[in-house]
């Protein structure tokens, strides 16, 4: 069994009205010197094509004035039992390599852990933040085969919200 790694203290956490652990927040080291400023949401879940979105946003990032960094990972819903042992740690290691990208580019970033449809846990979370934009990778899908599954990409798309790019 891999061990599980050292977390650090979240900044804030949530809880349902049941009292289930249902989000968290991390920030960088050295954190966001204004997280509020100019937001864009990257979903990250540990594949190739989230880590491209994240180099992509990195990018963007660089030639904006101003530009905070918001990493979401969702998970499925877990019971309370799980989210308490587990909500955390499997964020953090789906999101390593995005957090190492950032953090060897030099860029502030904070990640937020929700649980729940990808699809609504993105939606929500950028608007609870007033984002400027989500970016998200996209896993090569054709037409016919994203309406098939209902691709989280599809699903933003068609949902409304703020601007999106999807990285091939």
């Amino acid at each position: 069994m891999s061990q599980l790694p050292d977390l650090p203290v979240p900044i804030t956490s949530e809880r349902d009205n049941d009292g289930r652990l249902v989000g968290l927040a991390f920030d960088s080291v050295p954190p966001p010197a204004t997280p509020e400023a100019n937001p864009w949401l990257v979903a990250v879940d540990g594949s190739d094509s989230a880590l491209r979105a994240v180099a992509h946003a990195a990018q963007q990032a660089q030639t904006m004035n101003a530009c905070a960094l918001h990493l979401v990972h969702v998970q499925p819903w877990l019971s309370r039992e799980a989210a308490e042992a587990k909500l955390a740690h499997r964020a953090w290691l789906a999101t390593e390599r995005a957090r190492a990208l950032l953090d060897a580019k030099g860029h502030p970033w904070r990640l937020h852990v929700v649980m729940g449809d990808v699809a609504e846990g993105i939606l929500h979370l950028a608007g609870q933040l007033q984002c400027s934009g989500i970016v998200i990778g996209s896993r090569g899908l054709g037409v016919t085969e994203s309406l098939l599954l209902g691709s989280v990409t599809s699903k933003l798309m068609h949902q409304g919200g703020p601007p999106l790019a999807v990285v091939p």
